[in-house]
């Protein structure tokens, strides 16, 4: 088989600061079985992302690896001659001329919010193991039953924080957000820091040390708790709030550790909107997405704790271990809902019972592995 034909199904979701592909790889061999009239093709979903400001290295790695073939005809019937791809997010709009160009390929246009929802619920439908809580260094699996899954409260973080109530397949509403995201992070950090990239940034504050420039409780306290109130010394007071009395100039404090008090800022900010609006609606499970996390343990623990201290430990933050890729997978999903291809998890009878518990009694289990080892889902697709 041409190995231009075992590449296939290419989706994107183009936002305002990166680019998430998700594609569908066949095994080496190309094995198919048929099954009741079907044609089924094993292999995985493979996941890749780029700046958006770096948006000709994606289309680079599309052409070389002839991933522009990946496309559908359009379901209608028209434009026989055209290949189409699945995209959501602002930039399928932004940039569909871009594509058409330099790569012949038309974006058949998904709804941002409605891939965002349906790749979040395709994951803890389908994908053992794929939800977890991170708190005071603990990492633990969560088995979620997906026939009591909803509703749930959706905590997008791109560029900016999008806060969706899901109430079941296609059913959602966008109920609060703040501009206060992956973005500002970036944008703050560079004006900041001198970083030039997303990931530079992250790994510069895994060295620092906030305190240096956040005002704690105990700063105000001469080192003591206010415990009247439920605040430890080491609670932050005021973010950034140091340099007010500090009498030093932004050169004068070390780089590293102002990135991690601006992440540890908008990490806490995010916390504490998230968890007000699920106890708006009375929701208990938070699930947190998007690229902004990378599954760094810091940012997770700082996001848990934020929900843990305002709910005082009714609620937990659940992340998603293709946490980055919701938007992409669920305009991949969406193949087939217009055509005559159905995706199909690798053992998804079998994951069935492994996935199934009660709702409001979630059962933990220990995590074993590295969350970042795996980044493909081994798959099936069904060929009709």
């Amino acid at each position: 088989m041409d190995s231009t034909k075992k590449i296939s199904h290419l989706a994107l979701d183009i936002g305002g600061t990166l680019i998430k592909l998700v594609y569908f790889s066949a095994n080496g061999d190309y094995s198919e079985e048929s099954r009741n009239g079907c044609s089924v093709v094993h292999g995985k979903l493979c996941f890749a992302k780029f700046e958006t400001r770096k948006i000709d290295d994606c289309l680079e790695f599309i052409r070389f690896n002839i991933l522009h073939h990946s496309g559908v005809q359009h379901p209608n019937g028209v434009a026989h001659d055209k290949l189409y791809v699945k995209a959501t997010g602002g930039g399928a709009f932004k940039f569909a001329d871009l594509f058409k160009e330099k790569l012949g390929i038309l974006f058949d246009k998904e709804d941002e919010m409605h891939s965002l929802v349906g790749g979040v619920n395709f994951l803890l439908k389908t994908v053992p193991r794929e939800a977890f809580t991170y708190l005071d260094g603990q990492k633990e699996f969560v088995e979620i039953d997906h026939n009591d899954l909803y509703p749930y409260l959706l905590v997008n973080i791109g560029s900016g924080v999008s806060m969706i109530k899901v109430d079941g397949d296609g059913k959602y509403e966008r109920i609060s957000g703040t501009s206060l995201g992956g973005g500002t992070f970036l944008g703050l950090g560079k004006l900041l820091t001198k970083c030039k990239s997303f990931d530079e940034l992250l790994e510069l504050s895994h060295h620092g040390n906030n305190r240096v420039i956040d005002m704690l409780v105990g700063d105000i306290y001469g080192g003591t708790d206010y415990s009247k109130i439920g605040l430890s010394s080491t609670a932050i007071a005021s973010s950034f709030g140091k340099a007010i009395s500090d009498g030093k100039e932004l050169e004068d404090y070390q780089p590293e550790d102002v990135a991690r008090s601006l992440l540890r800022m908008i990490s806490n900010n995010i916390g504490q909107i998230a968890y007000l609006n699920a106890l708006r609606f009375g929701l208990k499970r938070i699930f947190f997405g998007g690229f902004f996390i990378r599954g760094l343990e810091y940012t997770m623990d700082t996001i848990s704790v934020a929900v843990h201290f305002w709910s005082r430990g009714e609620a937990k933050a659940m992340f998603l271990r293709h946490e980055g890729f919701l938007g992409a997978l669920g305009a991949f999903t969406s193949y087939s809902n217009q055509s005559h291809n159905d995706l199909k998890p690798h053992h998804h009878t079998v994951q069935r019972a492994i996935l199934n518990c009660s709702g409001d009694n979630l059962r933990h289990i220990p995590v074993t592995s590295n969350l970042n080892d795996s980044e493909t889902i081994e798959c099936s697709i069904n060929l009709v």
